[in-house]
């Protein structure tokens, strides 16, 4: 095999681990398989699945009961008020045995947020709802994560719904929580509705899904060790025949 061969096969062969990029935003896998978005835009990684606690309650019916036994109660404001005991309907389902739809309540998606950071999801455990601007409509994107995403980096359109990428899993034109509340009344929280690129607020006990992100990148997983010994004895190869 002359070097020429030698480099196209090297190329062939680390083309499968590399990393899937859209744009400014770069999928990978963290922890566990965990599936992972980074956006250079806004400097967050999003759960590659945009359907998360559905994929996962499918997966493992006790889900909800152990998103309970973390966090029984929560407070009704974000900050204070009087506690909210949370039940099977905050996560979208009328028992903690059977499977969620993924439809929350705000106080259900902060609780979902605890438990990924309770098991460092993807190998982070700083998940949260995403920001808002706290401006009703389709005003801009700055401080506002979910529509940043949706027109800046999928290049959504105001009045469509979000676009479907491979980027992403289940993305849903529905409206998703964000963490801000509603200022003139802190019983409701601002959301994003990914069937038109808007955004609104809700009361918190109405269910709507939930797209958690976490500051800066989180790792990637290594790449495997046989990979990189197998790169390495083709540099090796390479080195033997410039000789």
């Amino acid at each position: 095999m002359n070097t020429r061969k030698t480099l196209v096969a090297l190329g062939l062969l680390l083309g499968g681990a590399t990393l899937n990029v859209h744009a400014s935003l770069t999928s990978y896998t963290g922890t566990d398989g965990a599936g992972l978005v980074y956006s250079s835009v806004g400097n967050v990684t999003w759960t590659q699945d945009a359907n998360l606690f559905k994929t996962l309650s499918n997966a493992d019916h006790s889900l909800i009961s152990r998103v309970i036994a973390l966090t029984p109660t929560t407070n009704y404001y974000a900050s204070s008020g009087p506690q909210v005991t949370l039940t099977a309907s905050d996560f979208g389902s009328f028992n903690v045995n059977i499977p969620s739809s993924g439809f929350l309540s705000w106080w259900g998606a902060i609780a979902f947020a605890n438990y990924l950071n309770s098991i460092d999801y993807g190998g982070s455990h700083q998940w949260r709802l995403p920001t808002s601007n706290a401006i009703v409509g389709f005003n801009g994107t700055a401080g506002n994560e979910l529509g940043q995403l949706f027109y800046s980096e999928l290049n959504g359109t105001a009045g469509k719904f979000i676009p479907n990428t491979p980027t992403f899993d289940n993305e849903s034109p529905v409206a998703y929580w964000s963490g801000i509340e509603f200022t003139s009344n802190q019983a409701a929280a601002w959301g994003f509705d990914a069937r038109k690129g808007a955004q609104g607020y809700d009361e918190k006990g109405r269910e709507h899904l939930v797209w958690l992100v976490s500051p800066g990148q989180v790792a990637a997983v290594p790449i495997p060790g046989a990979l990189a010994l197998f790169g390495t004895g083709l540099m090796g190869l390479l080195g033997l025949r410039r000789k």
